[in-house]
């Protein structure tokens, strides 16, 4: 690959997951201490790029890689998204602000997949040469984060008003990727498109399992992509944003260390290990305070690569590895709309009640309380994943 295809790529991966580390982790704060928004309603804010992850599969599968060129359909969406972007952040009533955070949301969530399909087709070795342009969009969320917390913006309209901007200039960077044609895919249902074919994968019991449990324990895992930064607000953690990005530095080091811990420890226990530690960031952070326990807090916000690696990613491998090939983008769309769409959208909203109901009378809330409902939920699914799921053939990386 070119030296500037390289540059121009990996700067497509910096911005694109700046935009979105730039708003979504202080909006919570943002939105309750500010706004003064519910709990359920800061929880189903949060659920819209959920929901557009359940709906933009339609747009890319049937639009994008038919009719138009990828750089062309990203800038569009970045400059559309941009602009509505800002009007969100200008508006303070929740009805009409969650209806335009959606119309956001469902421009923002397809340039994940465009810009990585964008991306594999400048590649000859994709598995190998992708891993270090990927990186970059890490090393983006990390500066937004380092960025809003180290200006104190957190209860602010500022970070979606920087991620707008951000935006913007992203739309404008797109027009000078590289010419990416439409792929003229063969899909051509709606069952093709939401990846329906790969329904018959269910019939072994233990990928039944995998997407069963996979779904129940993203229900959970939405307490901490919503209500995380306003929790370390509520309890007076400076710089919470900025010292919440230690989650993405730690997420960097275990994806390197990743194909040693499968060759020890197969599938199922990657994915029980990924479990266990959701379980252990809540009781470190339903236990943890901003005093002589603080370290308690870093620990939870440092689980982050395990976390996320070890669950997610290992999903991943896994679906790869049981799905035919002429299944596995249809079964990789299917276990993304379980997890990442139906699954988040459920816990957006479950997290938001919880909150509400732990809410304290003279305000702030009752946090250690709320904490253990999510952790108790995934320690119950990492248990019955445990006792039920078989991986057969372990992967091997």
């Amino acid at each position: 690959m070119p030296l500037t295809v390289r540059l121009k790529l990996s700067a497509l991966m910096f911005l694109q997951y700046f935009v979105w580390g730039a708003w979504s982790v202080t909006m919570g704060t943002w939105l309750g201490q500010t706004l003064g928004f519910s709990g359920e309603q800061i929880g189903l804010a949060a659920g819209t790029t959920a929901l557009a992850a359940m709906i933009s599969p339609f747009f890319v599968g049937m639009i994008a890689d038919r009719f138009l060129a990828t750089e062309k359909i990203l800038a569009a969406l970045h400059l559309i998204g941009g602009v509505i972007l800002f009007f969100a952040s200008t508006m303070t009533v929740f009805g009409p602000f969650y209806v335009v955070l959606l119309a956001y949301a469902l421009c923002y969530m397809p340039t994940l997949a465009l810009s990585n399909s964008l991306s594999f087709h400048q590649m000859k070795d994709p598995a190998r040469e992708f891993p270090a342009i990927r990186v970059l969009g890490t090393i983006g969320w990390i500066a937004a984060g380092l960025s809003v917390g180290t200006l104190g913006l957190e209860a602010s309209a500022m970070p979606m008003r920087l991620a707008a901007t951000a935006s913007v200039a992203l739309g404008l960077f797109c027009l000078a990727l590289p010419h990416t044609p439409p792929t003229r895919s063969r899909r051509s249902s709606m069952a093709d498109v939401l990846g329906l074919e790969a329904l018959g994968l269910l019939r072994e019991r233990s990928f039944a399992i995998f997407v069963l449990g996979s779904f129940l324990i993203c229900i959970p895992l939405q307490f901490y992509y919503a209500f995380a930064n306003p929790f370390l607000n509520e309890i007076q953690v400076t710089n919470a944003a900025g010292k919440m990005t230690l989650g993405q530095m730690s997420e960097i080091v275990f994806m390197l260390v990743m194909p040693l811990f499968f060759r020890r420890l197969g599938v199922k226990n990657m994915l029980l290990v990924g479990m266990a530690a959701w379980t252990a960031r809540y009781l470190l952070f339903a236990y943890g305070d901003n005093g002589p326990l603080v370290w308690m807090l870093y620990a939870g916000i440092l689980l982050h690569g395990i976390c996320y690696d070890f669950f997610f990613v290992t999903g991943q491998i896994y679906v790869d590895q049981k799905a035919p090939p002429d299944l596995r983008a249809a079964a990789q769309g299917l276990i993304a709309f379980v997890t990442l769409g139906l699954g988040m959208f459920i816990g957006s909203w479950v997290s938001g009640r919880v909150v509400d109901a732990f809410a304290l009378p003279g305000g702030g809330h009752a946090w250690e309380q709320i904490w253990l409902i999510p952790a108790a939920s995934a320690g119950v699914v990492l248990v019955l994943f445990a006792l039920f799921f078989r991986s057969g053939n372990e992967a091997e990386v």
